[in-house]
């Protein structure tokens, strides 16, 4: 059967605290829910794919330390081949401090560590893991060059190529060339086409642009907005599930691991995308980035009573 996705990215360990609202600068706020937990774009979308139904294999760099021994345990207990989780004796494994507030909103800052040293001969030693996949799922907190590389050894293969371009920087038109399905959300398809999109016009002026890259298929995440599709040469707005958000941290790892495994199966991509959004959804009702993934049956299930509500809001 085919279902084998890779995944090239970072991992870290998650340190978040549930508060009323994000601090201001210089201001300190009394009273939050501290947890910690596992993190990383990369391990993200590799648990989402995972619990989707993929056969997953996770190229990543971590610090030969407690966090990254413990990492690479707990993404083993998710059934991700962790064999190319390169530990790094010189560097601490990747940190994420995060704070949540009330409406689910989140702010961000990473202290890379070994994900930062994670290099083109890291992925070169997993050439016949990428070659053999169905699909390649990469995003942007890992250095370039070791990404560059995945791609192309992906694309030389027929493999299929997801790029999820976070964080947002700018890409060289060769390396686009070489992605069949990017999804970026809104402010990262600006800040990478220039193309600021206050309206629907403006999504389709982005979608555009995308074609022109040689990008075949657009999914731009709008969080409780839906999703824009562009593909097939068409384009159109996906409505959002409608769901009470809880934390929004992982939101958009957990449509594209989710969408790479669907995919990775040979679903079409209207279907695919559907999942995924479901996925998505559920995800934004529970706290953390991993553990917030859902399994690939609560996702049917979702779906199912979803279509038969009334009041089309889930808990």
């Amino acid at each position: 059967m085919k279902n084998k996705v890779v995944v090239v990215g970072s991992y870290n360990t998650d340190l978040t605290i549930k508060t009323e609202r994000i601090p201001l600068p210089g201001e300190t706020i009394i009273g939050g829910v501290f947890s910690e937990g596992r993190g990383g774009k990369g391990a993200n979308q590799a648990v989402a794919a995972a619990r989707s139904g993929a056969e997953v294999s996770f190229i990543a760099r971590v610090g030969d330390d407690v966090l990254g021994k413990e990492g690479i345990q707990k993404l083993s207990e998710e059934k991700i081949n962790t064999r190319f989780i390169f530990k790094d004796n010189e560097v601490s494994t990747g940190v994420a401090f995060i704070v949540v507030d009330k409406k689910g909103e989140n702010s961000i800052v990473v202290a890379s560590g070994a994900n930062a040293r994670l290099s083109a001969e890291d992925i070169k030693a997993a050439h016949q893991e990428i070659s053999s996949a169905d699909v390649l799922l990469v995003q942007l907190e890992s250095p370039i060059e070791a990404i560059r590389k995945a791609i192309k050894i992906a694309h030389g293969n027929g493999t299929t190529v997801i790029l999820n371009p976070a964080p947002a920087q700018p890409l060289n038109q060769n390396l686009l060339q070489e992605i069949d399905i990017i999804t970026p959300n809104k402010v990262e398809a600006e800040m990478i086409t220039g193309i600021k999109a206050s309206d629907e016009n403006g999504l389709c002026s982005i979608v555009k642009k995308f074609f022109e890259y040689g990008i075949k298929n657009i999914l731009i995440t709008l969080g409780s907005k839906g999703i824009f599709a562009g593909y097939s040469n068409k384009m159109n707005l996906i409505p959002a599930y409608e769901v009470y958000p809880i934390d929004s941290t992982g939101a958009g790892d957990i449509f594209s691991g989710s969408l790479a495994a669907f995919l990775s199966e040979g679903m079409s991509m209207e279907k695919a995308v559907n999942m995924a959004s479901a996925s998505a959804s559920i995800s934004v009702t529970r706290l953390g980035a991993q553990s917030s993934a859902p399994y690939r049956m609560e996702i049917e299930s979702f779906i199912a009573k979803y279509s038969s509500s009334k009041d089309k809001v889930f808990n």
